[in-house]
């Protein structure tokens, strides 16, 4: 799905004159609109109690007199905060839905507190229709979006974030893309085909490592979960580089189990299709990745992407087997379905090559955690306050929000081994946290951060499907590394 975004000044007069598809106003109860056709008909219908200021409420009118665009959606912005005007926009693009609208102008009072990048996400998450191996579904005709803004002044103070919500839209659509297709059409192969697209980009490249490569750097804990599959695991390394070589990269990890049964440790049957799922850790490294070419910032990033299957057949891994990780850390393996720390312990130990400011993993590594945080926020863990912070502070930003929990040592007493280094699980209780608690024996060499996005990166039921999440956390944390002026931004 291509949409092209557009950024215009449009007031409430120039908006009535202006030819689209479909109009949408955000009303606020603050706005106080200078005398046009559309202000009057929003005055009319707070009058008429047809609009109140209920977040997300609209009202449809089809062809109102004196306006060009046949069809215009005013809707409630509530507080005006960019958490309601997404629901508001989301709201009005649904309503459309069944018009299929290929032009749609949506007016908003300001750009202040990401709000362009929510009405821009907005509107591509509830407009977007998965099409790759459904070819009975009718894809969306939306092709142009234009956001407007009232005024000059704040059109062109926009123009750095009009740019974030772009690439932040486009990064979000490949994770959700790729996060959609079913694991015979999302082979680590593909991933990998995937990683070589980006790495022809400007300022990208990409390195692919086979199953040969990957025993010959002593990845045991990685090649052992693969070794189940018939199909090849692939271990990706790309690299973005906007800053001096100097400038030490930001290293993301994304856990990539393309399918995962559990292995021998088999899940039960139900919902298990939802396990092609199990790669949007790593879909998530290359929607950022993405998202970076769109916006080519002044700063140093890895993507390392281990993927991998989780396949039960006669050589796979078995409960109670030793296996031998990069690091060198023996690993008792009690369940084959905690495997997602197994592939990603041995990246986490490659990722010190390249001396990083700081390292984060992401993956869908534990039901606990959705347990914990439910399908709201994506579980947060760090030996570092300040690189903790700083997530926390983007996921709120970009409407992608993450909770910390803890990581005292006495959560990794259930991991002690009679027989290995470290046990693979713990029990039942705090299990996001001693999944955690493992992952962090590999990260002494530098800061590190782990999200368990198990809760945020898909939906279940009816609207079953990826997310993209947390391609908007990342990117905010990334572009808050760059030493960048408040002037060079609206440049």
């Amino acid at each position: 799905m291509i949409m092209n975004f557009e950024l215009k000044t449009l007031d409430l007069h120039a908006a009535g004159t202006h030819k689209t598809d479909a109009l949408i106003i955000l009303v606020s109860a603050k706005d106080k609109p200078a005398k046009s056709v559309l202000a009057q008909l929003i005055s009319d219908a707070r009058k008429s109690r047809d609009l109140d200021e209920s977040p997300a409420k609209f009202l449809s009118i089809w062809r109102p007199q004196g306006v060009t665009a046949p069809r215009v959606v005013l809707v409630s912005s509530g507080d005006g905060s960019a958490r309601v005007l997404r629901q508001a926009v989301a709201a009005a693009v649904a309503s459309l839905k069944a018009a299929n609208p290929a032009h749609i102008t949506v007016c908003l009072a300001d750009a202040t507190q990401n709000r362009l990048q929510a009405a821009a996400q907005a509107v591509a998450d509830t407009s977007y229709v998965y099409t790759a191996t459904k070819p009975s579904a009718k894809a969306s005709d939306l092709k142009r979006v234009v956001l407007a803004l009232p005024s000059v002044e704040q059109t062109k103070a926009a123009k750095y974030d009009f740019e974030l919500a772009r690439a932040q839209v486009a990064g979000v659509l490949l994770a959700k893309e790729w996060g959609n297709r079913p694991a015979n059409h999302a082979t680590p192969t593909h991933l990998a085909d995937v990683a070589k697209g980006l790495g022809k980009k400007a300022g990208m490249q990409c390195q692919v490592l086979g199953p040969k490569d990957i025993e010959k750097l002593g990845m045991g804990s990685f090649t052992a979960v693969a070794r189940g599959s018939v199909e090849p695991l692939r271990f990706i390394v790309l690299q973005y580089t906007g800053a001096a070589k100097t400038v030490a990269p930001t290293v993301l990890v994304g856990k990539g189990i393309t399918f995962d049964t559990g292995g021998i440790s088999l899940k039960p049957g139900p919902a298990m299709d939802e396990m092609k799922f199990d790669m949007c850790g790593a879909a998530s490294v290359l929607g950022t990745f993405e998202a970076l070419a769109h916006l080519k910032p002044t700063i140093n990033v890895v993507g390392l992407i281990p993927t991998c299957e989780n396949m039960p057949d006669g050589s796979a891994l078995k409960p109670g087997d030793v296996i031998t990780s990069m690091s060198g850390q023996t690993i008792e393996v009690l369940n084959t379905d905690a495997e997602g720390r197994l592939i990603l312990c041995d990246a986490l130990t490659y990722a010190t090559r390249f001396k990083p400011s700081a390292v984060i993993d992401i993956a869908t590594l534990t039901g606990a955690c959705v347990i914990s945080l439910g399908h709201v926020r994506s579980g947060l863990f760090s030996t570092s306050d300040d690189l903790a912070h700083a997530l926390f502070t983007a996921g709120e930003a970009a409407l992608d929000p993450c909770w910390r929990l803890p990581l005292d040592e006495e959560y990794a007493e259930g991991l002690k081994s009679n027989f290995a280094d470290v046990a693979n699980v713990a029990g039942r209780d705090g299990g996001a946290i001693t999944a955690a608690k493992f992952l962090q024996r590999f990260t002494k060499d530098f800061p590190w951060a782990h999200l368990d996005i198990a809760g945020a990166a898909w939906k279940s039921g009816v609207a079953k499907g990826a997310t993209g999440r947390p391609v908007g956390l990342l990117l905010h944390y990334l572009l808050g590394t760059q030493k960048v002026s408040v002037a060079d931004k609206a440049k």
